[in-house]
């Protein structure tokens, strides 16, 4: 494998290095780089400077409005994203069901939705997890009834990530009971305002509002809100679980937060002489760190490989999920070692308040929301399955 980037393509990353660096809104990137909380407006004024650069839908085709970036330019896009500090991109328009818009849906739904996810304008929520149907997403009980060209929506969604910023919300619903569990599941959008839905936030064991409750009681949408066939949305759901959970690997996101932890592991603590950095058990753990970030990124290339012919990342991507969920976590843990003693009142605390050094509450919250990242998008176990059945054929 090839891993050295063409000439044409490190001038590609200087550009949009140099427009990270003079042309984004430079307070967006300091409050994320805080770990303070962004808000609908943050998130908005984000999304539509890259919307504005045609760089928000950075993997569509062009036809669809799309840059045209090679597989390689996207990875160095993302890559820089996230050495500037730029808040990743949410996923739920642009990454996920995006795609199964240009791909399934009518002409008119493409022009109704695919303008407001390409430029930023518009937000979306996954309408997935039930209480009782996780990562067993095809035992769903929520529930859609067609009657006169209307659906009328009912049941509950849970774990909704970022449904508080969203305008719309595509969901899974259940249209027959017939047949196989994951038979009479449908694809349906429904507007995040539309009566009769109740959003209720969870508030995570970081302190942060990252996750939703949504009822949906009586609510009523057009039959044309729903994508592609009744019954379907099992088959559509599986291929945009391929892009989502492609989208966990963030290679540059994690070599910046090694970055840190080798800094901080580096510096001599005020008052002493003692370097963390010099400590055999931590310096070999974040090698091994270090070490699981190059895997990572050598399986995302092999991935993206077959994505430049023009294919979804299949079954492979389960591979990525596991690995990038692992490796997030690893990392999270040294930054609990380098928080040390500050780890415990750092969590959700004001530092400046209490004498904390500023990453404390920073990286130790970042420590508390990863550990849901081998649950969420599909559990690491299930993904193990899926790899046993489909990969190795076992």
């Amino acid at each position: 494998m090839n891993l050295t980037f063409s000439p044409e393509t490190e001038v590609f990353r200087a550009k949009v290095r140099a427009f990270f660096e003079n042309a984004f809104p430079a307070d967006i990137i300091a409050k994320n780089r805080s770990g303070k909380s962004l808000t609908t407006e943050d998130i908005r004024r984000s999304e539509m400077a890259l919307g504005a650069k045609g760089w928000l839908a950075s993997a569509w085709p062009e036809e669809y409005g799309g840059p045209g970036w090679s597989v390689e330019e996207q990875y160095v896009f993302d890559e820089e994203l996230e050495r500037a500090g730029v808040p990743t991109v949410t996923p739920m328009g642009v990454v996920y069901v995006g795609p199964v818009l240009y791909t399934f849906a009518s002409d008119e739904q493409k022009a109704k939705w695919l303008p407001g996810i390409r430029d930023g304008s518009v937000g979306w929520a996954q309408g997935y997890s039930e209480p009782g149907a996780g990562s067993d997403l095809a035992s769903l009980q929520f529930s859609a009834t067609l009657e006169d060209g209307t659906y009328t929506l009912n049941g509950h969604k849970i774990w909704t990530s970022a449904a508080q910023h969203a305008d719309w919300i595509f969901l899974l619903a259940r249209t027959s009971s017939e047949g196989k569990k994951q038979e009479g599941i449908t694809f349906i959008c429904c507007p995040m305002d539309a009566p009769g839905v109740t959003l209720i936030p969870i508030i995570t064991i970081d302190g942060k509002h990252v996750l939703n409750e949504v009822l949906f009681d009586n609510v009523k949408v057009p039959e044309d809100y729903r994508i592609g066939e009744e019954g379907k949305g099992w088959t559509y759901s599986q291929y945009l679980l391929g892009f989502e959970r492609t989208s966990y690997a963030r290679i540059g996101g994690k070599r910046a937060m090694l970055r840190h932890v080798r800094e901080l592991a580096n510096a001599i603590p005020d008052g002493g002489n003692h370097r963390l950095i010099d400590e055999p058990a931590f310096a070999r753990k974040l090698t091994d760190a270090e070490m699981a970030v190059d895997g990572l990124e050598m399986t995302v290339f092999r991935v993206l490989s077959g994505l430049s012919s023009g294919g979804s990342p299949g079954d492979a991507a389960s591979t990525i999920k596991i690995l990038a969920t692992q490796t997030h976590q690893q990392i999270t843990e040294l930054f609990l070692d380098t928080a040390a003693a500050f780890a415990q009142p750092g969590f959700g605390a004001n530092a400046s308040d209490i004498g904390l050094p500023p990453y404390a509450a920073k990286d130790v919250s970042a420590y508390f929301a990863g550990r849901a990242q081998s649950i969420y998008g599909g559990t690491n176990e299930i993904q193990r399955t899926i790899i046993a059945r489909k990969v190795l054929g076992l």
